[in-house]
């Protein structure tokens, strides 16, 4: 636990415990900060996100109190950029609330900026978590709220030029924006197109990109560029928008299970006319101490 009490801002270095967790190779520093929230996080994400002078992951993630919810979360991407939600890292979230003894059931709720989610956890046999499923809630299809400049209601399938070449977009928010392209990942210059996609002009808030093939019955490929983060191994709220997308476009069936396979591992998806469920691996990978 850390060791402050509001807010921690000091002229001199502290140290400060770390739990280093990631949901199918999506990872980030986490920190509890159940006993008081730590000041700049923004600045702290981006120094220790860096893979060879910091920590290194795809930014910080802070456990804290809420008064709406068991827990609360709050995500800065490695660029310092406040998120409003992350699926993966929601998972985490649980799993560290639960595994700290902060819940004491195998479900919780969780406040995001994106709302409340509802977790139920699968325990392994030493009674710690293993797996999370969260209802992520009813996706978000109206443009103009995801938010993007395109001048319809929605937009599946929709013809945007990118970098010279035109791509059928389907746009999806998740509690953050995100634009589908089905395509072949594999053969992708993701570094560029990612990066095309996620300042283009029809994004005022950039967009997390998501590039998807269709692999078999119920089964999608995906690689995903994230808005301050570029490529990771994962995105959950991506994997959602996926497999909302797939469904819109008729490739996958709505009401069944549809496995998403990311560079880190399997997320399975549940898109119903009510809301958006993902199950998915939650792990601790080691703690530390860090000075800051």
């Amino acid at each position: 636990m850390l060791l402050f009490a509001n807010t921690f801002e000091t002229d001199y270095n502290i140290g400060m415990k770390f739990y280093k967790m990631h949901g199918i190779g999506n990872d980030y520093i986490y920190f509890d900060c159940m006993d008081g929230e730590i000041a700049n996080p923004e600045k702290l994400s981006v120094k220790l996100s860096d893979r060879h002078k910091g920590i290194g992951g795809d930014g910080i993630i802070m456990l804290c109190k809420s008064d709406k919810a068991d827990c609360r979360m709050r995500m800065f991407n490695a660029d310092g950029s406040e998120g409003k939600m992350c699926g993966n890292g929601v998972r985490c979230v649980g799993k560290l609330a639960h595994d700290l003894g902060y819940v004491r059931k195998n479900s919780c709720t969780v406040e995001t900026l994106s709302g409340i989610k509802k977790l139920e956890f699968t325990l392994g046999k030493d009674g710690k978590v293993s797996s999370v499923k969260v209802d992520m809630g009813a996706p978000v299809l109206d443009c103009k709220s995801i938010p993007s400049l395109i001048g319809e209601t929605t937009a599946v399938n929709y013809p945007l030029e990118v970098g010279g070449k035109t791509y059928g977009v389907t746009l999806v928010s998740m509690g953050n924006p995100h634009c589908v392209v089905f395509c072949e990942p594999d053969s992708l210059d993701i570094e560029k197109l990612g990066r095309q996609f996620e300042n283009h002009k029809v994004f005022p808030d950039r967009v997390n990109t998501e590039f998807i093939s269709v692999t078999g019955a119920n089964e999608l490929k995906m690689r995903v560029w994230e808005r301050g983060s570029g490529e990771t191994h994962a995105c959950g709220t991506g994997a959602c928008a996926a497999a909302v997308a797939a469904v819109l476009n008729g490739f996958c069936a709505k009401g069944e299970e549809i496995t998403v396979h990311l560079l880190g591992g399997d997320l399975k998806i549940v898109y119903t006319d009510e809301s958006v469920f993902m199950t998915g691996g939650a792990e601790l990978v080691f703690t530390g101490e860090i000075e800051i």
